[in-house]
């Protein structure tokens, strides 16, 4: 009985050393696994930072206003005698648009000339009668009191002249009402008023909008205020994008709002525009470009190198032994695809792609495919990764 016990027991003995005889002879050392390249190193993709200028460009959509707009209205109420112009028609300051009917108006004025050379003629009979009044007075041929009462009446038809000259310029300023001129120069608008028609003080004859120069009214946030303020006092340029046209117009920044609009933390803007051609129309909108600022020698990386933490914007920084440490950035200004930063020296290299995978104090490592060229938005340079032999003017991709 107890040899039957004795041999599954020495078959399970032999069967355990052969397992730990194979393990040893095949299984590598824990000091050789740990050896072992790549095996504790994040996969990463690194960039360079590099110094240039930066410049800050606000780009927002605005529209197009004209600088003058008129909404012409007879001052009084009368009948349209004569249409002078067309819909659409380009007018000069003072060209003539209406004519009203002015009959009633020239009897006026006529009737206030012919009082006033009734009172001047009684005038200068009262001027000549008093100056013999005065001789006569010399000669004591009348008492003064005589004299005095002449001049009185002398004295007063010249008040009665004066009033008459003055209703004579009263009925020629109603008689003005009746031609409608140009205030401005600029487009007519739609014409709805005919020969005939009955206009009155609230009717709108016809509206005249300025269109050269034109201006672009834009918004822009309240951060840039003081740098926008800077950017009036210099009239620096502003670009306009238009729909259609290959090449941007440029104009000046001409006007900043005296208030901020608190609900949407924005300040109104304007630029004027030269429109010779009629590019810009009223209403119209555009996206508009303007340098505020220019960062002098800023420090750039790739926008994607940077990770937005609890305690504010970070990157990782890989030093010659490939060992990542993090750090604190401040970003300065976005444009396109890169961003102006404080904290990062120039040549200082960076992780972009890969950061889920680094811990501080890590190693990383990298692979090396073919570079890709690319351009941003501001055209503000190119990025190459860290130790690649490229152009300047590629970034890893």
């Amino acid at each position: 009985m107890k040899n039957k016990v004795v041999v599954p027991l020495l078959g399970a003995a032999l069967l355990i050393a052969a397992g730990l005889w194979w393990w040893h002879g095949h299984a590598p050392a824990a000091s050789d696994a740990a050896s072992a390249p790549g095996a504790t190193a994040a996969l990463v993709t690194l960039a360079q930072a590099s110094r240039q200028d930066v410049p800050m460009v606000v780009r927002v959509n605005g529209s197009v206003v004209s600088l003058n707009s008129v909404d012409l209205r007879a001052q009084i109420t009368n009948t349209v005698r004569e249409v002078h112009v067309k819909e659409g028609q380009f007018v000069k300051e003072g060209q003539l648009l209406f004519t009203l009917d002015d009959r009633a108006d020239q009897a006026n004025l006529a009737k206030a000339r012919a009082q006033q050379l009734r009172d001047e003629a009684t005038l200068a009979d009262l001027e000549r009668q008093y100056k013999r009044s005065q001789e006569l007075v010399a000669q004591n041929f009348i008492a003064k009191s005589a004299a005095d009462a002449t001049l009185s009446q002398y004295e007063s038809q010249k008040a009665a002249v004066a009033a008459d000259r003055a209703a004579v310029q009263a009925a020629q300023v109603a008689l003005g009402y009746s031609t409608l001129r140009a205030p401005i120069a600029g487009r007519i608008g739609a014409v709805n008023i005919y020969p005939g028609s009955l206009v009155q003080t609230s009717t709108s004859l016809v509206t005249i909008t300025q269109l050269d120069p034109i201006a672009v009214s834009f918004p822009v946030p309240e951060a840039n205020l003081q740098d926008l303020l800077a950017a009036a006092r210099a009239k620096t340029p502003v670009e306009a994008i238009v729909s259609g046209r290959k090449a941007p117009l440029s104009g000046t920044l001409d006007f900043v709002d005296n208030t901020v609009d608190p609900q949407i933390g924005t300040v109104r803007a304007k630029a004027v525009f030269a429109n010779a051609d009629q590019s810009l129309w009223p209403g119209q909108f555009v996206e508009t470009h303007i340098t505020v600022r220019t960062l002098a020698g800023a420090t750039v990386i790739p926008v994607a190198a940077l990770m937005m933490l609890a305690d504010g914007e970070s990157v990782f920084v890989i030093d010659a032994q490939r060992a990542a440490a993090r750090r604190k950035v401040r970003s300065l200004h976005n444009f396109g695809a890169t961003v102006a930063v404080e904290g990062i020296q120039p040549g200082e290299t960076v992780v972009v792609e890969g950061k889920q995978n680094v811990r501080d104090g890590g190693t990383v490592r990298t692979e090396t495919p073919a570079p890709r060229a690319r351009t941003d938005d501001a055209g503000a340079g190119w990025l190459a990764p860290a130790g690649s032999s490229g152009a300047p003017d590629q970034e890893q991709a």
